[in-house]
């Protein structure tokens, strides 16, 4: 007699049922490898303090999870999983570079304390922690949170001087900034969004390896793009080209590693559309008729408030139905 056949029995689990090799951490810390490029570079540009503002953003971004997740009793380890590294790099690199180190390890605490942990831990939080963790400084300390510095080679003395950053000499003195100087990043601003550069390498990364969908940061920049040159075209002495927009400030930074936060950012690819062109009408709309110079971090946490409804407006069909 044929011996018996074991029984296949169909295991039955919760959607969805796609596996693939990634997971939390492979993603936060290859989103950390990917923000390599713009360290490097800011460092480079504005020294080795800038360094140590970043080290200690991470330090407090990460000691600050395990103390809550500690306080909450529970697990730990995941105060170690890259998330909240990834908070203290990106709070480091959208801050002055000689800002107070003390500043920006107040700003970390409240990044990771109010931005997330207050909403649940990842994947529960509404807002980007790190622009939020900036919004806090640029609301407590608003002097030192646009005091800018000069950017600095190692042949120079080490003592950068003060200055502007482009948007704010285009905003208030209508003076032009070299497009390969703000494409390199030998130019004043918060300490990894000079480089256009480094900032498209490490988001090319992300798009290579299937982190971040190029749609939002496409759109994103687009929206810019073609708002920016309508009204360049309507004034060119009045409003700064469209190629100048994108260069500028921190809207490559945003782009790439803010606005395509996995948690902050809608999930089907339409929403993604309008979350895109929203953030990016917002930062025309700051940039030429707001008060700051500045709009991008405002735009996306704007857009991170919008994002819920946006999600709800685009809920995909069931599949057969």
């Amino acid at each position: 007699m044929p011996k018996k056949e074991k029984k296949k029995l169909l295991i039955v689990t919760p959607a969805p049922h796609i596996k693939a090799p990634s997971d939390i951490r492979k993603i936060m810390w290859n989103t950390v490898l990917a923000l390599l490029p713009p360290i490097i570079a800011g460092v480079y540009f504005f020294g080795l303090y800038s360094l140590a503002l970043i080290i200690v953003c991470v330090l407090f971004s990460v000691g600050s999870e395990w103390v809550f997740l500690k306080a909450r009793k529970m697990d730990t380890s995941a105060a170690f999983d890259g998330s909240a590294v990834i908070t203290g790099i990106l709070l480091a690199l959208v801050l002055p570079p000689k800002l107070p180190l003390w500043m920006g390890a107040l700003g970390a605490i409240f990044a990771i304390v109010f931005g997330k942990q207050m909403f649940g831990g990842l994947g529960q939080n509404i807002f980007n922690p790190a622009l939020l963790g900036r919004a806090f400084l640029m609301a407590a300390f608003p002097v030192a949170m646009t005091t800018w510095v000069k950017p600095f080679y190692w042949n120079l003395p080490a003592d950068a001087i003060t200055a502007a950053t482009p948007l704010a000499l285009a905003k208030f003195s209508h003076q032009t900034t070299p497009y390969l100087k703000l494409f390199l990043g030998n130019v004043g601003g918060s300490l990894g969004e000079t480089s256009a550069l480094a900032i498209l390498l490490g988001g090319l990364y992300l798009i290579i390896r299937k982190i971040i969908d190029w749609t939002l940061p496409f759109t994103y920049i687009a929206t810019v793009f073609v708002l920016g040159g309508v009204l360049w075209l309507i004034n060119p002495n009045k409003y700064p080209d469209p190629l100048f927009h994108i260069l500028a400030g921190g809207l490559m930074l945003g782009a790439f590693f803010m606005l395509t936060d996995l948690v902050t950012s809608p999930i089907t690819r339409k929403g993604r559309i309008v979350f895109g062109i929203l953030a990016g009408v917002l930062v025309i709309i700051i940039r030429i008729w707001g008060g700051y110079p500045e709009g991008v971090m405002f735009s996306i946490l704007i857009a991170n408030a919008f994002r819920p409804w946006i999600d709800r407006l685009f809920i995909p069909k069931r599949f057969g139905t």
